[in-house]
């Protein structure tokens, strides 16, 4: 059975087919802990695409040995929202499931986002909270850049991580509590499909990185929300491929031209032009500081533990 021809929405809110679409491109060890934790995430049932961007480290030959994973080989390493894209496309289900595959979910964590999708009728995107392995929350949910934020985001972050800037756009302050924000981490996120079709899906020209950002954007002007829900947790790994050496040039120019990408988009226009030439040198200058100094590649750490979402709240009704 194809991708294109896998099954439709049964009746019923809590018995509608969920597609799972997980990017792998040499997934190893990871894929297995992901399919073998999405077991328990949901009671729903659900089908897995792996949408494969040219893995031969036999993860996804034993994906597919499991009772509804299917494989789709999108013909080479195409990037991450292409072949999500790939893999959601000729969907019937409503909801749509995209995903890292090192993801771990914890128990339930999956039907904590559905039931929260049925409070929140305009969100296009939901998102968990995200653990560390260390056990620090991941500031997956976080507001749009504007240029004095991502500016000292940028300059900041990696030296002084609670810097005003970075804390505001990551929104690293207060109990997590379920609510709309600016956009949601791409690593694992539950997408209504008739939200996702209406905005083309990912924007395929981002190859790596901020392409969840530009999806939320498009999402809003489109009128639907980005919903953060923290009593959905999940563990993600990040960056087994992108840590390894002979990738870390290569990931990390991507980074630099999809921030390119993104920060010119929002400033178009002749009048603008200082504005982009300015982004253009102050990123060309960050990419060569993140190849020289370790501790500007990797980013700013999270500012908060896995323990805040004890308290974390969700909105009455």
């Amino acid at each position: 059975m194809t991708a294109a021809g896998l099954g439709a929405s049964r009746a019923g809110p809590d018995t509608q087919l969920i597609r799972v679409v997980v990017v792998t491109y040499f997934a190893g060890s990871h894929l297995d802990a992901f399919l073998d934790s999405l077991v328990a995430a949901t009671a729903r049932p659900y089908v897995v695409v792996c949408a494969d961007n040219g893995s031969a480290d036999g993860s996804v030959e034993r994906a597919v040995q499991r009772k509804h994973v299917q494989l789709l080989a999108t013909g080479g390493n195409i990037g991450y929202g292409a072949a999500a894209n790939a893999g959601a496309r000729g969907a019937a289900e409503d909801w749509l499931v995209v995903a890292n595959p090192d993801i771990t979910w914890a128990a339930g964590s999956l039907d904590v986002l559905l039931d929260a999708a049925a409070r929140w009728p305009q969100a296009g995107a939901l998102g968990p909270a995200i653990l560390t392995p260390q056990g620090d929350l991941y500031p997956s949910a976080r507001a749009f850049p504007s240029l004095s934020r991502g500016i000292g985001h940028a300059l900041l972050g990696w030296c002084w991580p609670g810097n005003p800037w970075t804390r505001a756009y990551r929104r690293e302050s207060g109990i997590p509590v379920e609510a709309p924000t600016g956009w949601l981490s791409g690593s694992c996120l539950l997408v209504r499909r008739s939200a996702f079709e209406a905005v083309g899906g990912f924007d395929s020209r981002y190859f790596m990185y901020f392409e969840d950002l530009d999806l939320c954007r498009r999402l809003a002007a489109a009128g639907w929300q980005s919903v953060f829900v923290p009593a959905s947790v999940v563990e993600h790994v990040g960056g087994h491929v992108a840590r390894a050496p002979k990738h870390v040039r290569r990931m990390l120019l991507s980074h630099h031209r999809s921030a390119y990408r993104y920060l010119a988009g929002q400033y178009g226009g002749l009048r603008w032009a200082p504005v982009r030439v300015v982004l253009a040198a102050g990123l060309a200058a960050r990419l060569l500081a993140a190849l020289a100094v370790r501790g500007v590649r990797e980013g700013a750490r999270p500012n908060r533990d896995a323990s805040v979402l004890e308290s974390a709240a969700r909105p009455d009704g």
